[in-house]
């Protein structure tokens, strides 16, 4: 997130970025069917991050809870954040054996962005649950664990 005009701008500190994300992660999200926040309060460099995405509807994901976990390292938000399902979950997109999101088959971690954020990665994972080749494969039973 960048700040300015006039051709100027300055660069948003990474735990200055971090707390707009928490803050904005604990509000709730969109439909409420996506959200994030710390796993431990009292990490002062926010690295470890919980996110949960509810299924889309008309999808074999409907009315699931998919927990995920997410890793900030101290060059977030240059470099994405790792990205790994606890929940399972059958996705072209996430390795069948680990649960992490695989950067090379998910775009939006392959071509990152400083702008991109959690949410724009939570967010985007949804709407690929509803995609023509993840909508339909068969899921492992709900409330197993990678």
């Amino acid at each position: 997130m960048t700040l300015g005009s006039g051709g100027s701008s300055v660069v948003v500190p990474r735990n200055f970025r971090l707390l707009e994300e928490l803050e904005r992660g604990e509000k709730g999200i969109g439909d409420g069917t996506v959200s994030y926040g710390m796993d431990d309060g009292d990490d002062i460099y926010m690295r470890s991050w919980t996110g949960t995405i509810i299924g889309p509807h008309n999808t074999v994901h409907e009315g699931r809870i998919y927990q995920l976990k997410l890793f900030c390292d101290k060059d977030y938000p240059e470099k994405p954040p790792s990205v790994r399902f606890h929940s399972r979950i059958n996705m072209t997109s996430v390795n069948h054996e680990t649960g992490v999101v695989e950067p090379k088959k998910f775009g939006l971690i392959a071509n990152w962005q400083r702008e991109y954020t959690m949410e724009d990665i939570l967010t985007q994972l949804k709407k690929e649950m509803a995609f023509p080749h993840n909508r339909k494969l068969v899921q492992p039973a709900e409330g197993t664990y990678f």
